[in-house]
C-alpha cells in the first residue's frame, strides 16, 4: 500500500452558530489542510497520482474559501463550519475530482491552529 501526502492552506473567517463560547463571536484562522490519496498499486510511470495535480486540485477546491467568511460559502450557510465539517467537505469536493482508477483519498485533516486538527475519512 502506498500513501501520497499534500499540504496546503487558506485564510478564512468563521463563526460557530448555537456555540457557547468565544468561538461563537467572529474570528479567523489560518487553516491547514492535508490530504492523504492511498493505493494499492502504482501507474505507468510508477506513480500514485503526480503531485502536482493533486496540488493544483486541491487549490481549486481551497480557492473558494480562501479569504472568505466561511459562514456565506455552502454548505456552511446551513451548517456550522467547524474543522469537522470543513475537513468533510474538502475530502467529498476531491474526491469528486480525483477521477482515476488507482488511488482514493484516505484522509482529510484539517488544522485551525498548530495544537488543534480535525480528520475525515470514510
Amino acid at each position: 500500500m502506498y500513501d501520497l501526502v499534500v499540504e496546503s492552506q487558506f485564510a478564512g473567517a468563521h463563526q460557530l452558530r448555537g456555540y457557547k463560547g468565544k468561538c461563537e463571536n467572529l474570528h479567523g484562522h489560518n487553516w491547514r489542510v492535508q490530504v492523504t490519496v492511498s493505493a494499492e498499486r502504482l501507474n505507468d510511470i510508477g506513480l500514485v497520482i503526480d503531485f502536482h495535480e493533486l496540488k493544483k486540485l486541491l487549490s481549486e477546491v481551497l480557492a473558494s474559501l480562501d479569504h472568505s467568511f466561511l459562514n456565506e460559502v455552502f454548505p456552511f450557510t446551513e451548517i456550522n463550519p467547524s474543522s469537522e465539517h470543513i475537513a468533510k467537505w474538502i475530502y467529498e469536493s476531491l474526491k469528486k475530482k480525483i477521477v482515476d482508477d488507482i488511488c482514493n483519498i484516505s484522509s482529510v485533516t484539517v488544522w485551525e491552529n498548530e495544537n488543534a486538527s480535525a480528520t475525515y475519512y470514510e
